[in-house]
This record gives C-alpha cells, structure tokens and sequence, in this order.
C-alpha cells in the first residue's frame, strides 16, 4: 500500500495571506499565521540568495492550494503533489480565481512515489504540511522532500502535535484519552482519534537532522488558538488582534512547543543555511 499524503477527504482551510498584503482579520487566521510568516521570509530569503525574482516550489500534500496560491501571488512557480482528484480540482479553481493559473501546477500522486510526478533536486522551497501524520514511514517522507531540493533551499515541515493533543483531550474531561495519547507510540488518543500519528519537537527536528539538513526554526503552532472560545473571541473588542499577537509571541518558545496544536520546522540544506538565518514570525493572515 502507498503511503498517502493526507485523509482521502481533505479538509478545507483559510488560505495564508500576510498581514502585510491587507487589513482584513479573521479567527481562522489563527491557524496559519505563524506558519505562512515564516515561510514567506524564507522565501524572501531564497530569493535574495539566488538574485531570482521567481522560485520553484514543491508542495507535497498541499491540497486545494492554501499555501501553493499565496505563494504563486508572490511571484514564484508552484508544484502541488495530492493524491485526491477533488483536491487539485479545486486547486485549479482557486488558481485561475487569483489569476495565478500560469503559475500553479497540480500533479496526482502521494508521499511513496514522489519522483514518479516531481522533480529530483529540482526545487528551492519544499512544503511538507500535514503529510507526516499519514504515510507509513516518516523519516522516508521527510528524505523524499529533501532529495527533492536543489543544493541551496529550505524544507517548510508541519505536523501535528502530541502534547496539543493531550492537552485539548483533558481540557474536555476525557482524561483517559489525555492519558492514552500520552502513553501510545504515535500519540493518539483511542481508535476514534482521526490523526493516526502526532509528534514531538524534537522527532520532528531529529527527522529533519537525520534527513541532512541543518534546523533553521522551531515554531510552536495554534498554541492557544484552539483553546480559546470563540464567543471571546468574536466578540471582545481587539480579543482576536491580541490573541494573533499572543500565539506569534509564544510561537518561538521553546517552553510552549510542547503543548502546541501543531509544529513548524524550517529545515535548510548546508548552502542555504550559510546564505541565510533562522526564521522568524511575522504578522497575521487572512482567511
């Protein structure tokens, strides 16, 4: 059997816009500040380094384009890799509605056979978000993004985390569930547990290691975002613009990783890294 990229039926999600690009706030920007920040300074960066204004980009995973068309929107040529049909339909869909049609190309395929639809060492950027909780090896997922890497470039990695996870389990009182996902070897919390596997700060990192490249960023991710109520958020005056400043502050913490709903690693090859320093956060995005 393949490894899959993600669940046969992929869920929709705000797509990233910095903060930069508008005024507009949302509560589902909360999800993917932190992450869209880092890798649009890491593309900046790659962008600086090389003196080309347009990069290749590799997102495997990425669905109906929540991070591929924002960064085609900056100029660069994006390659997305899924496994559903409906996925990059709507992919297609949301390119040509931002007008970046030109520049985003939507490939079937899945984690295992990656060089049968990508380029081997063909890419300056690598995004690898939401893939790892699925494929059957993730130290092969994570090799397989970092051979798809020219000699200078980065790898964006986002997975799910296992202390949000048993955090969100006993906030709700389901503290045999809590304990559960903090015995069991892949983090989940009972058979009904739809993320087959979560992880550390430090797996993700020692993945990233292991894979030979050098770890650029840590960010902890949606650290009190999915713990909030949303009435608060909603309707306390200012509660959302303080909270977005809350979860980029703690974002970079090392004491809140452990505890946060996902993790973000930005990964860099030898050339990269000697180009370039770690990432840091930025503002908001847009839904």
């Amino acid at each position: 059997m393949s490894d899959p990229m993600r669940p046969p039926v992929s869920h929709h999600h705000p797509e990233p816009t910095s903060l930069r690009s508008g005024p507009s706030r949302s509560r589902a920007s909360l999800r993917t500040a932190v992450v869209w920040e880092v890798l649009q300074e890491a593309l900046e960066r790659r962008v600086k380094a090389t003196g080309r204004e347009s990069l290749d980009v590799l997102d495997t995973g990425g669905g109906s384009g929540n991070f591929a068309v924002p960064a085609a929107r900056l100029g660069h040529r994006v390659t997305v890799v899924d496994p559903s049909p409906n996925a990059l339909f709507a992919l297609e869909r949301r390119a040509a509605e931002a007008g970046v049609a030109d520049r985003v190309k939507g490939v079937q395929g899945d984690a295992h056979g990656l060089f049968d639809v990508a380029e081997r060492g063909g890419y300056d950027a690598v995004l690898c978000h939401g893939v790892l909780e699925y494929v059957d090896d993730p130290a092969e997922g994570v090799r397989n993004a970092v051979a798809a890497l020219r000699p200078e470039g980065v790898l964006s990695l986002l997975a799910a985390g296992l202390g949000g996870a048993v955090l969100a389990r006993a906030l709700a009182g389901h503290f045999k569930e809590a304990k559960q996902a903090l015995d069991d070897p892949n983090g989940r919390w009972g058979t009904g547990d739809p993320v087959p596997r979560r992880f550390t700060a430090e797996q993700l990192t020692g993945l990233v290691e292991g894979a030979g490249l050098r770890v650029g960023a840590v960010h902890g991710v949606r650290v009190f975002a999915d713990l909030v109520p949303g009435v608060l958020v909603d309707t306390e005056p200012g509660a959302l613009e303080a909270l977005l400043k809350l979860e980029e502050a703690a974002a970079e913490l090392p004491a809140f990783h452990s505890v946060a709903t996902q993790l973000h690693v930005l990964g860099e090859t030898g050339g990269a890294a000697e180009t370039s320093g770690a990432g840091e956060t930025g503002g908001a995005v847009e839904a």
